[in-house]
């Protein structure tokens, strides 16, 4: 091991200790009831950024720990592995994709006005592209921006947005240009506070209760032209630019919340007896087991091959379609055989793999369905 990993290692396992105290005294004792009202509380935001959790990879000047990439992804492995997948996912948005498209992108200026709050927990933030009639297909999309002097007005709507109900600020994909399909598509940082911006009512989901989920409206919207996030006409490019670390993300999550399920299983199974003995010495069981680890564990190998290269800038939009198909293909598949080593048991609400099973199932879904992951690898293989 080489002094930079090794130091890596000690910087994460520094971070991990006290990621985990605070979890067990913030999060652990409220989940439940979090999940059961359908809601976090929007200060939890705060509490999560007094604790130094949110943009930790970020630099000093605005308030962040300066910590490595692989902290904040660690971060929201562990929510996951203890069965916080809601937590997790508005965590992902917020600190690992919002905040890096503003760094990435944005302005000195747009720097200054949200980082430190973004640090801090006082400006909460959502990326909206999904619209009623464009989910994958980001090029569809209705929204427009049109420009104004110095002003855009925007309007149109998005649905499915995490963080989206209590969002301070949101970056929205517009089209500028509504004749040249995802090359007139543009980003902006848009607050919440502005007349013309409104909520549906909260999205009710099969799992991730307490995640908030929006439907957005913008009706006359109007926005300060310094609110453009890039160029115009960029905005296309800069999705594809950001997205492998979204896709990143869910297989993070995924390998987390896999282990997490692994974890609460093989207790359950050397505990829970039947005919005799415990559910453990079936060979059955020991086989179904030592499948979920075998591909856990190969997909936890994947997972660190493409993050050493994403921090060298080496890697692609296949290699993350790649790498979050194998690992929420894996997550799904290893949840419903860990499931049902429970029994009836884990259909019911007072065992945690219930939970695990409802949460995991989006993970196909959103940031790019697993068959959009497959036509995005089926390209980079054929070249078109």
């Amino acid at each position: 091991m080489s002094a930079t990993q090794d130091n890596n290692s000690e910087e994460i396992q520094m971070f991990r200790d006290m990621v985990l105290r605070f979890l067990e005294q913030e999060v652990l004792p409220h989940y439940n009831t979090w999940e059961k009202n359908h809601k976090m509380p929007r200060e939890m935001w705060n509490t999560l950024g007094s604790a130094g959790m949110l943009l930790v990879d970020f630099p000093e000047k605005y308030g962040a720990a300066d910590a490595s990439f692989e902290v904040c992804q660690m971060i929201q492995e562990e929510m996951c592995r203890l069965g916080f997948h809601g937590l997790a996912t508005g965590y992902n948005i917020h600190a690992n994709i919002v905040a890096p498209y503003v760094l990435n992108i944005g302005t000195k200026e747009q720097h200054d006005r949200w980082l430190p709050g973004m640090v801090s927990g006082e400006v909460l933030t959502a990326l909206a592209m999904t619209e009623p009639g464009a989910g994958s297909d980001v090029a569809g999309m209705r929204t427009s921006a049109i420009k104004e002097g110095d002003e855009y007005v925007l309007n149109g709507s998005k649905t499915f947005i995490t963080n989206g109900n209590d969002a301070d600020m949101i970056i929205v994909c517009a089209k500028t240009d509504i004749h040249v399909g995802s090359k007139g598509i543009s980003l902006f940082l848009v607050d919440t506070s502005l007349p013309g911006f409104s909520t549906g009512k909260p999205i009710e989901k099969m799992g991730q209760h307490c995640s908030d989920t929006a439907e957005l409206f913008f009706e006359n919207m109007r926005i300060p032209s310094n609110a453009l996030l890039g160029e115009e006409g960029k905005g296309f490019v800069y999705l594809m630019q950001e997205l492998p670390r979204e896709r990143l993300g869910c297989a993070v999550q995924a390998i987390g919340h896999a282990q997490g399920a692994l974890d609460l299983t093989c207790d359950y199974v050397k505990d829970r007896k039947a005919f005799g003995q415990t559910v453990s010495q079936f060979q059955n069981t020991r086989f179904k087991l030592a499948q979920c680890q075998t591909e856990l564990e190969l997909c936890r190998a994947l997972l660190e091959k493409h993050m050493a290269k994403y921090k060298t800038g080496e890697m692609t939009v296949t290699d993350a379609a790649m790498l979050k198909l194998a690992a929420t293909e894996m997550q799904l598949t290893m949840v419903n055989e860990c499931l049902q080593l429970f029994g009836g048991y884990g259909y019911t609400d007072e065992y945690p793999i219930s939970r695990f099973y409802r949460d995991a199932r989006i993970q196909t879904i959103y940031a790019g369905s697993s068959e959009i992951m497959k036509e995005v690898i089926a390209r980079g293989i054929l070249g078109r």
